[in-house]
């Protein structure tokens, strides 16, 4: 299976959309996507939601840009990870280097959802 890599750019960083496959065939495709928007400085977003499988070159991409996200003291976010991603991320220790923001996701989907209006009564 491929991966396909979608991102785009807002008032408060860039939001990268990964779907398919992180393997041996992707992950270098991954990292050249990823690693020029890490040294921007901007915050960085990786939905992961469409993810089916990462594997070990997967995580070692993560890795990388982890690592180049601390030096350049930006922040990453993974977003949408799966309970098998999530398993094999946990099991290897990689999801205790990352922020995720299943939370934050779901509020901005309730958000786009709700009628024009909705929610800012109380406030």
């Amino acid at each position: 299976m491929s991966l396909n890599v979608k991102e785009r750019r807002n008032k408060t960083g860039t939001v990268v959309v990964a779907t398919g496959e992180i393997n041996s065939e992707t992950s270098g495709s991954l990292l050249e996507t990823l690693l020029p928007l890490v040294r921007e400085g901007r915050p960085l977003k990786i939905d992961l939601t469409a993810v089916t499988y990462v594997s070990s070159a997967g995580l070692r991409t993560l890795l990388v840009v982890y690592r180049e996200a601390q030096h350049a003291g930006v922040a990453v976010t993974l977003y949408g990870v799966s309970e098998e991603v999530r398993f094999v991320m946990s099991a290897t220790g990689f999801l205790d280097f990352f922020e995720t923001g299943e939370a934050a996701a779901a509020e901005a989907k309730r958000k786009a959802a709700a009628p024009a209006g909705a929610g800012k009564a109380g406030r």
